[in-house]
């Protein structure tokens, strides 16, 4: 687990409205020398086995197809990029020593992701061909799969390492997984690329979501599922998604800390009136066959009726032996019922996360659980594998004064302000469904509580500090390359005010420790025993 020295914190606030709207001029990217990269953070160098004149459109060029279709769908004479597709490369990193730790490494390289891959600098998915460990992450372990996080939204660029260092500091000693990460500077084909966050892929695999991993071509349900509730689950292959009925689509009492304020929100679109895109669940894992997927998507649906009757009816359900049914049963308490049937405490500390964090995303994406039927397996719906937090901690104008409660409240869709402009509200049903239970908010506290007088939040505070001083030199070298602080139009009306008019990587850092301050202030006054 990461552990960081305390630093005394100066703060710097992000002041005056910003926003590049309306930009005429685009400012031609400087070009940066490679050899400028070295001795401040990690390199990480790709050199692709094509050497023609081609050799960078695969990492220029390629857009996610259903974000593409949207675009051509509002633009003119929209000429349609290729998808992301893998590239033949080799890999060399050396250590912020310079210190080479893996030397022309054969492995293949594409871009990753949904609406960052229409950005300039774009995310990107390696796969070696021989598993590898990387600066040490996840304890040594190897693994083919990594990414690395273009960060290009977060002028801090720090938004998510710290999302990720909070969670694992929480989550691990419960036995979740986290991705680790790091900052790594890229270099692509000799060409400087720019400062990104190496992280894990989020896949099943020893040491990240342990679950049983089905076999080629296994069609048994007695395997272990790795689950996204997802809004672009309609772009997968029909085997790997599906939907379920919440509880017949029931009305949840929003956690406003003011009982709800007499609304009630539903998760699923209204049939009639078709007033909100359709959430499903994309199933992350291979699986081969129809039985799998149904057998799985039953038994989520019956997970739900469970939370939402034991929550909402004061009734306690059971799994029949096959988990293919549930009965009522006066034999537990309600809380028994739900317990047998999720890890409860992985659920409180996702909660806190996204409580914590305030990402615009938390009704949408990103949001993993994972069940293993397996031989070893629990077969408890657990939640782990946090992800994705670049809209958040102030980022998009949500909680933006650091005070409110929203992750298990009604919710402005992603494209929506806090006083609405978005097309629909909507709530994350998995964190709503149990949140005014009584024995939740105690869990809620006791986690918080530990967390807190732990140090866990002076230590990302710690964090923040230095590497805002640490990786100065490389995250100047970042904006000279792409100078999208500035030239921020394709993305400056997702951002809030403040983090709008922030116009260097300094002043982003300042702002983004100064709302986590406020809100872990706020919520320790709410949550602290």
């Amino acid at each position: 687990m990461k552990r960081f020295l305390r630093y005394s914190l100066l703060f710097l606030v992000c002041v005056g409205i910003f926003s590049a709207c309306g930009q005429k001029e685009e400012a031609e990217k400087d070009s940066v020398s490679v050899e400028d990269a070295t001795g401040t953070i990690p390199v990480l160098s790709i050199e692709t086995v094509n050497q023609e004149s081609s050799k960078m459109d695969f990492v220029t060029r390629p857009v996610a197809k259903h974000v593409a279709q949207a675009i051509a769908s509002w633009t003119p004479d929209y000429v349609m990029p290729p998808e992301p597709y893998y590239e033949d490369c080799t890999i060399t990193l050396t250590d912020a020593d310079e210190k080479v730790v893996i030397d022309k490494v054969e492995a293949e390289v594409k871009v990753r992701g949904n609406w960052t891959t229409s950005y300039d600098k774009k995310p990107l998915r390696i796969k070696f061909k021989k598993s590898q460990n990387l600066l040490g992450l996840n304890g040594g372990e190897t693994y083919k799969n990594w990414v690395l996080l273009a960060e290009y939204k977060d002028a801090s660029m720090l938004r998510n390492k710290t999302a990720l260092t909070i969670a694992e500091e929480i989550l691990e000693p419960d036995g979740l997984y986290v991705s680790d990460v790091e900052l790594v500077e890229v270099v692509i084909n000799g060409e400087y690329w720019g400062v990104y966050l190496l992280a894990e892929q989020q896949q099943i695999n020893k040491g990240r979501i342990d679950i049983t991993e089905a076999e080629d071509d296994y069609t048994g349900t007695d395997i272990g599922y790795f689950l996204e509730f997802d809004g672009y689950y309609m772009n997968e292959d029909p085997l790997q998604r599906f939907q379920i009925s919440y509880a017949d689509n029931a009305a949840l009492v929003p956690f406003d800390g003011d009982g709800g304020s007499d609304r009630t929100m539903k998760c699923l679109s209204d049939p009639v009136y078709g007033d909100k895109k359709d959430i499903g669940i994309t199933i992350q894992n291979d699986i081969y066959s129809k039985e799998q997927r149904d057998f799985v998507a039953s038994y989520l649906d019956n997970v739900y009726k469970i939370m939402y009757y034991a929550a909402y009816r004061d009734e306690a359900y059971i799994f029949n032996e096959d988990y293919t049914s549930i009965r009522k049963t006066e034999e537990i308490t309600q809380k028994e019922a739900v317990e047998q049937v999720i890890d409860v405490q992985s659920l409180v500390d996702i909660y806190i996360l996204n409580e914590l964090f305030c990402d615009a995303d938390v009704y949408y994406s990103s949001f993993f659980m994972a069940v293993d039927f397996g031989p070893k397996g629990d077969k408890k719906l657990t939640f782990q594998a946090p992800w994705d937090f670049d809209s958040g901690l102030g980022n998009k104008d949500r909680c933006l004064d650091g005070t409110g409660f929203y992750a298990a409240n009604i919710v402005p869709d992603v494209d929506g302000g806090p006083e609405g402009g978005g097309e629909y509200e909507t709530i994350n049903p998995w964190l709503a469904v149990l949140i005014y239970e009584e024995w939740m908010q105690d869990s809620i506290r006791k986690t918080w509580t530990k967390a807190y007088d732990t140090g866990v939040f002076e230590r990302a505070f710690a964090m923040i500090a230095e590497d805002k001083t640490r990786c100065q030199a490389a995250f100047t070298r970042n904006y000279k390359k792409w100078n999208n602080i500035i030239n921020n139009a394709p993305f400056v009306n997702e951002l809030s005010v403040p983090a709008a008019a922030c116009t260097n990587q300094e002043e982003a850092a300042d702002f983004l420790l100064e709302w986590l301050q406020s809100r872990v202030e706020f919520l320790n006054n709410e949550w602290h025993e």
